[in-house]
């Protein structure tokens, strides 16, 4: 079992990798498939904001409400941030974003 894999694009992949963790870049459309997979294998499940919309939002809320594994979504490379994240909540009530 690894102790943490991460799931999201290419790039941000590419640094979790020199971290020393097991990233994945799942390909569109089978980001669900890997998420189930990397739940039953790891005790840290790290997914891209992106990559975390791809992925049924229930199947999400079910696996972020776990005590293990600890899944948490987590920003892209570019900073993009998951949609319910705090940032983007304050740019919401400070109406800078829709």
């Amino acid at each position: 079992m690894s102790s943490s894999i991460f799931l999201g694009d290419e790039l941000s992949a590419a640094g979790y990798r020199l971290a020393g963790v097991d990233a994945r870049a799942p390909r569109p459309g089978e980001e669900a498939g890997s998420f189930e997979q990397a739940l039953n294998e790891a005790h840290v499940v790290l997914v891209g904001a992106r990559c975390a919309r791809a992925i049924p939002p229930a199947t999400l809320e079910a696996a972020l409400s776990l005590l293990s594994p600890l899944v948490m979504v987590v920003p892209d490379w570019d900073g993009t941030q998951p949609a319910g994240g705090p940032a983007n909540m304050v740019r919401r009530v400070l109406g800078l974003e829709t």
